[in-house]
Order: C-alpha cells, then sequence, then structure tokens
C-alpha cells in the first residue's frame, strides 16, 4: 500500500468543487444536496439516500464514482438476495481439490447498495461490519476491505409495500441521510434537454481525481480546527434531541461525532480550514435526524424526526466566540507536547 500524502486544504476544497461541477453536469438542481454526499465521502462515511423512485439516487452514486476515479460496484437488494450475496463465500475448485474464496460486491471502493430496504434484516447486516470494521469475516476467516471504502444505499420509503425498515443498528452507521425531493420544471426540462444532446442513455463522466487523492483529501479534513465552543455547541445539539418531549429515543453520541466529522467536510467545501457554526447547522438534519425515535403518538401526527431537529437547532443558541481549541497541541523544542494557551483573534464569530 502506497504511503499516504495529505492534500493542503485550500486543495481539497479546489478540487471537491470541480467534482461537484463534474456530477452537476449529470444531475441537475442539486447542488445542496450534492454538497451533503460529497461531504459524507470526505468525511469517510456512508451514506443513505432515500427518496421517492426516479430522482437520481443511484445516477449520483454512479456519477460520483467516475469523478472520483473508484472501483463501482452496484448490488440491487431483492428479498431473495442472501448475506453471502454481499460479503462472497467459499467455492470448491475441482481443479485444486479445494475450498477457494470468491469475493462478494462488497469489495469495491464504492458500493452502491440499490433499494436496500428490500431485502432482510439477515442481509442488511451483512453490511454491517464492512461498513463499521472496514473488513468481511466469512468461515472464521477475515478479510481487509481496499481503502477507500464506502457504501452509498438507496432506499425507497419505508410505507411502500414490500420494503423492510432498516434496523437502528444499520441506520447508525451512516453518516448522514440525504434527499433529493422532486425537481422544478425548468430542471426537468434540463434534464431531458441534456438527454437529447448526448444522444445515449449513460452519461460517463471523466474522472477528476483518484483513490489515492481522494484518500488525501480525506485525510486533510483533520487539519480542520474546530474551536471548544462549536464543539459544546455540537454536544448541545445532539443532547437536545434525547430532551425533546417528541423524541423516545435521542441521538448517540455517534451522532456528535457525525456533526463534528461533516462540518470540517462542509468548511473544507468552503475553502476554509476551520468550523464556523453554519457548518453545524447545514448538516444538523441529514446527520441527525434517522438517528432519532419518535414517541408513537408522533407517528401518528405525522411529525417528521427531520422537524424535530430543526426545532432543536431553533431552541440550541449558537457561540460567537473565537477561542483556539483546546486540543491544538504543539511540539516544544524539546520534542514534548504542550496545548496552546494564548487565544487566537475572532475569525468566525456567529452573526
Amino acid at each position: 500500500m502506497k504511503d499516504l500524502v495529505p492534500v493542503p486544504v485550500y486543495e481539497v476544497g479546489r478540487m471537491a468543487r470541480a467534482v461537484l461541477d463534474s456530477v452537476g453536469s449529470v444531475v441537475v438542481g442539486k447542488r445542496d444536496s450534492l454538497e451533503l454526499v460529497l461531504a459524507g465521502i470526505l468525511a469517510g462515511g456512508h451514506v443513505l439516500l432515500e427518496d421517492l423512485p426516479g430522482l437520481g439516487k443511484t445516477l449520483t452514486a454512479r456519477s460520483f464514482a467516475q469523478a472520483l476515479g473508484l472501483d463501482f460496484r452496484r448490488l440491487q437488494f431483492t428479498p431473495d438476495l442472501l448475506p453471502a450475496d454481499v460479503t462472497g463465500s467459499f467455492l470448491y475448485d475441482q481443479r485444486r481439490a479445494d475450498f477457494s474464496f470468491r469475493a462478494g460486491p462488497v469489495f469495491t471502493n464504492l458500493l452502491l447498495a440499490d433499494e436496500i430496504n428490500r431485502t432482510p434484516p439477515k442481509t442488511q447486516a451483512a453490511l454491517l461490519e464492512a461498513m463499521q470494521e472496514k473488513q468481511v469475516s466469512v468461515e472464521g476467516v477475515t478479510y481487509r476491505l481496499d481503502p477507500p471504502f464506502h457504501v452509498l444505499a438507496t432506499a425507497n420509503p419505508i410505507e411502500y409495500e414490500g420494503t423492510y425498515p432498516l434496523p437502528e443498528a444499520q441506520l447508525d452507521r451512516f453518516l448522514l441521510r440525504v434527499s433529493f425531493g422532486y425537481p422544478d420544471r425548468d430542471e426537468e426540462w434540463e434534464v431531458l434537454q441534456r438527454r437529447m444532446s448526448r444522444r445515449q442513455e449513460e452519461a460517463e463522466l471523466q474522472p477528476v481525481v483518484d483513490a489515492g487523492t481522494l484518500r488525501g483529501m480525506q485525510a486533510a479534513i483533520e487539519d480542520v480546527a474546530v474551536e471548544d465552543s462549536i464543539g459544546r455547541y455540537i454536544v448541545d445539539l445532539t443532547a437536545a434531541t434525547r430532551e425533546h418531549a417528541s423524541v423516545l429515543v435521542g441521538a448517540s453520541p455517534r451522532g456528535s461525532l457525525a456533526l463534528l466529522l461533516l462540518a470540517r467536510a462542509k468548511a473544507v467545501l468552503a475553502g476554509r480550514d476551520y468550523v464556523v457554526p453554519e457548518d453545524v447547522k447545514d448538516v444538523a438534519v441529514p446527520a441527525l435526524s434517522h438517528r432519532i425515535t419518535l414517541r408513537p403518538e408522533m407517528w401518528l401526527r405525522r411529525v417528521d424526526p427531520s422537524f424535530v431537529v430543526s426545532e432543536v437547532l431553533a431552541q440550541t443558541p449558537a457561540p460567537a466566540s473565537g477561542a483556539l481549541p483546546s486540543y491544538n497541541a504543539m511540539t516544544d523544542t524539546n520534542g514534548g507536547v504542550r496545548l496552546a494557551e494564548v487565544p487566537a483573534p475572532s475569525r468566525h464569530a456567529s452573526q
């Protein structure tokens, strides 16, 4: 494996915008949603695309794989799909008189798990270890997945017949959930125009970066500063979901981590090496709404979890300070590590 070469933060922003421009040439009018998907990939996570059929979920996954130069596989989830169809299995080789492992579609850089909620929970769970541990265990043998590894799963709304709601454990493995919604009439007409102009069904994108460069971009996210007040703001938002009157089970600390990672990625997409409160606000709904369970009476009233997160955002005061993060360690001349104690000038006071 080649050594990982970090990419400067300002270069990450430039390349990320180029990737978005490339994908945006195929997926029309969904720039905000595409930014969220790319932020999830830059943050090293997995993305759940949940929406009605025909709104570009599969096209989005394929386009990102092409623009990012990633090995791509698509797995169609059906009610009769088995866990071995996801991870792979041992097959008997008559020539060698021995069993050999045949890798499943999960051995790739970007896996499109299409209509993941149309397969039973046992097969859905086959992705759990791969998504969390970046490895697959088959017949007592563990196989590592080559980085980068990301799952972009599509799901139809659970109200549709023939679907299986994702279990909470797997739902929590997705860094964020994104919906596209219907395009307006001008955007839909542009879709038709682009289809006529390319004179073929499939749209092919040239790679903007490659897998190695993407890993360097992901490593650069660690250089994005998060001051203490914003870190505590993230914790306050997540804790507030547990105290809301409409919520039965609030977001776990994994929700706080998701907010942190996605806010850093959003800052990089904006060309900054520091997080502002607006970055947190922009990712709060997609990062937290799928991690909370509403009280049964709220479902009867058709209250959406995203509405609860929006209420939490409105009720939780945002920070306005610009102090230096306390975790920002500096190495002294003797090789020891000391904490920076001098506050930096405010660069991102909330208005």
